[in-house]
Formats: structure tokens, sequence, C-alpha cells
């Protein structure tokens, strides 16, 4: 079994790759509810966290972990992989890597969650990938919540998104890196502000394939999948159809 954890619902975008890079494979996938967002926590609290949850989950029998969220990967994951030497461990980071090599403009920028943005991790990612490239980071408190929520159509989210994203497309970013699980389901408002002047980076389908190229034999299971939260468990289940993840919906058991 794999197992599959983020501080909500962000997850389950990487999930969904997930699921179609390994149709047979067994995934638990674990919201840390009880303690969402991760993004304002400090480094600290978001390492216990982490280690509990992949305790737990080792010992539910998983036997590959994923990180699928850029917090919790960049404040804790190489402790998790001290505390399991034993067991692979896939995070998910910023693509500040391919935003770089395919950006024309040179220039690029990072939608982050506040604990993200503020970073050692991802000032390293950028500057052993993008030396040659300028790189804007831009925090973004809230947006993890308001997809918590489900409240993809609020006013002042489209507001809000548009103000963060619009100067960035004024200085001439062409690339705009998605630095946080979340905020693929955000991806219709981040379209409707680009239009065609810069695209999306998203990591989910890269986490998905080096999560296959690992799995080995976790690969051929029964297709099932076990959704777990830290609280409120029955709104993941209610969640699917609202994020246009209906598809994945059957293989709950």
């Amino acid at each position: 079994m794999i197992g599959v954890f983020d501080s909500g619902l962000g997850g389950l975008s990487v999930l969904a790759a997930l699921v179609d890079a390994l149709p047979h494979a067994d995934f638990r996938y674990f919201a840390d509810t009880a303690h969402v967002p991760y993004g304002n926590k400090s480094e600290e609290q978001i390492q216990c966290r982490v280690l509990a949850i992949g305790e737990e989950l080792a010992s539910r029998g998983c036997g590959l972990l994923v990180v699928a969220c850029n917090t919790a990967t960049t404040a804790a994951v190489q402790a998790l992989r001290a505390a399991h030497p034993g067991m692979a461990v896939v995070g998910v980071e910023p693509g500040i890597k391919p935003a770089a090599q395919e950006s024309r403009t040179g220039r690029i920028a990072v939608l982050a969650t506040e604990a993200t943005a503020n970073s050692q991790r991802l000032k390293h990612l950028i500057r052993d990938h993008a030396g040659n490239v300028e790189v804007f980071v831009e925090p973004c408190p809230g947006w993890a919540t308001h997809v918590e929520m489900l409240q993809l159509d609020d006013p002042a989210l489209a507001a809000d998104v548009r103000a963060r994203v619009e100067p960035l497309l004024e200085r001439g970013v062409d690339r705009i890196v998605l630095g946080c699980t979340h905020y693929s389901f955000l991806a219709p408002l981040l379209r409707d502000v680009i239009g065609s002047r810069a695209e999306l980076v998203d990591v989910a389908a890269a986490v998905a394939r080096q999560t296959q190229r690992l799995a080995g034999g976790l690969a051929h299971g029964s297709g099932r999948l076990q959704l777990h939260a830290s609280a409120h468990p029955e709104r993941l289940r209610a969640a699917l159809p609202r994020l246009h993840l209906g598809h994945i919906a059957a293989r709950i058991v």
C-alpha cells in the first residue's frame, strides 16, 4: 500500500495523478484536517505532524510514502526520511527547474504558502535551478483555506488572485509555478487572469512518475483507495465531486 498525505484537500490533486499512473496500486490517503493549514505554522510544528503521520501510515502497512504537500516537504521531508531509512519517501517541491528551463522571458514566479515562501529549501531550489532566471516569490495567505472550505467561486478569492498575479505578468513572467498542492484546484481562476500570457507549472504528474519508478511490487494491488482524516473525515469523500475528482470515488473502500 502507498501512503499519501497532506494537511487537507490539496494532496488530492497529487492523489489523482498517482491513481492515473498506478491504476492497480492500493492507496491510503490521510488529510491532517485537524491542523490545516500548514502554511502559517512553524517548522517545528509541521515536523511534529509529519513524523506522527508517517509513523501512523507505516504502522498501517504503507511501504512507500508520498508527502503530497509542498509546505510539509519543505519543512520535514528530510526528518521523515531519517525516521524511515528503509522506506522510499517522495516529496513535492515547486517546479522551479522546469519553469526556469522553459522560460522564454527569463522571468518566472512561484505562488506559495507563507511557510514555503520563507523557507531555506525554496531559496536553495532557486539557487540550484534558476541561476540565470529572475524569480518572483509570491506568498498567497488564505488560498489553501479557501480550497479547504470549497469556496472556489468566492469573488473575494478571485479578486485576490488577480491582485497577486497581474503584477507578476506585468513584470514579464511567463511561467507561474504552483508552490502548493491546493493551488491546483485554483487553476481555472488563475487561467482567467493569465490567459495566454504565461503557463502554469504543476508537478503532480512528475511526482506520480517518480512514485511509479519507486513503487516496485506496490504497483500491483487491488486498486483500492482508503480515505482518512484527523478531523471531519466525511468531508473528504464529499469534496471529490466538488473538486472534479468524482472518477476516483469508485475506488474507495
